[in-house]
């Protein structure tokens, strides 16, 4: 990926995944710093240290999951459905302001063309300091779908094999 970077033919290295430590081995055994590293970030996990340590080392934080796959009924969070009535939005336009008030790189997927306007219409307003508090609460601090430092999690995950 290096030689690739430094043959003009990629302009970025991201991973995805990575924790501080494994972000810390990269950056002292290579050359290049990752860009990026894309990790599960929504209101139910929502990375703060961990984003703190990229920003630290100049890795942009980017969210996949961001609306947890719909577990723990976020759609229908108390907290989230209240800010959304406020500014009139959706509970999903709220998540995604929220990500990117904190500097979090997010990509919604859709394949609605209603959900894909949606997902665009999130900078006509603002989360305040206390709604930006409410959803920190929220935070457990834990992947809602598996650990990755996991050793047993690893060795599943590495008897994957993607056909490409």
């Amino acid at each position: 990926m290096e030689e690739l970077y430094h043959d003009g033919k990629i302009r970025a290295i991201g991973v995805a995944n990575f924790q501080p430590d494994r972000i810390m081995d990269l950056i002292v055994h290579n050359e290049v710093v990752p860009a990026v590293d894309q990790i599960e970030t929504h209101p139910f996990c929502q990375q703060v240290e961990t984003q703190k340590f990229l920003n630290a080392n100049n890795v942009q934080i980017e969210s996949w999951a961001q609306f947890a796959e719909g577990k723990n009924n976020i759609f229908k969070n108390e907290i989230l459905a209240s800010i959304a009535k406020k500014h009139h939005k959706s509970v999903a336009q709220v998540i995604l302001r929220w990500l990117i008030q904190r500097n979090v790189v997010v990509i919604p997927k859709s394949v609605h063309a209603e959900r894909i306007v949606e997902n665009f219409d999130v900078f006509d307003f603002k989360i305040d300091k206390g709604d930006m508090d409410a959803i920190a609460k929220l935070d457990k601090k834990a992947s809602l779908f598996f650990d990755h430092r996991d050793p047993e999690t690893v060795k599943r995950l590495s008897g994957v094999r993607l056909d490409i």
